[in-house]
């Protein structure tokens, strides 16, 4: 018999942003990565999707993937400086509010991090947030936030959160 205070499972969804993986040059290796910590965690991974970069690209896909969502959608690539990373200005074309706490702290989890420019938001019943394209930056940009983002979603689609 499960639990009724228990808090339901949260949902997930992983949005790759390169290039390279739409053309087949490169593996989707930060993806995968990311679907299988959100899975670790206790996030139930509904949804996995690849576009191109380039702020239009990533600002459609948000779209489609927060539309009647409720859970958090988690970005990998293109967020560095080349010329087609533009994840977070597709990001602040979908977001209704930013919450740059958490930006703040993905940033701080490694000296590299500081380089990334990912933003992190709402919109609707989704929290948007913004890693790098690298393996091992994703996961543990993710992994500096992953235990607050249940909570956050709690809170964001008015669950009781006991306070």
């Amino acid at each position: 018999m499960s639990d009724p205070t228990a808090a339901p499972t949260p949902f997930a969804k992983v949005l790759t942003c390169s290039d390279g993986v739409v053309h087949g040059t490169r593996e989707d290796r930060s993806g995968a990565a990311l679907v299988a910590f959100l899975r670790e965690h206790g996030f139930d991974v509904v949804d996995h999707r690849v576009t191109a970069d380039g702020t239009d690209n990533v600002a459609t896909m948000l779209r489609e993937m927060t539309d009647g969502f409720a859970g958090v959608v988690v970005s990998t690539g293109g967020t560095g400086f080349a010329p087609r990373d533009q994840t977070p200005e597709g990001t602040r074309a979908v977001i209704e509010r930013e919450a740059p706490g958490l930006a703040e702290a993905m940033r701080l989890c490694n000296p590299l991090g500081r380089l990334s420019r990912g933003i992190a938001g709402v919109r609707g019943q989704s929290i948007v947030v913004n890693t790098p394209g690298s393996t091992n930056g994703c996961v543990e940009q993710l992994g500096a936030i992953i235990d607050v983002l249940p909570h956050a979603l709690r809170l964001l689609n008015d669950t009781d959160t006991s306070h």
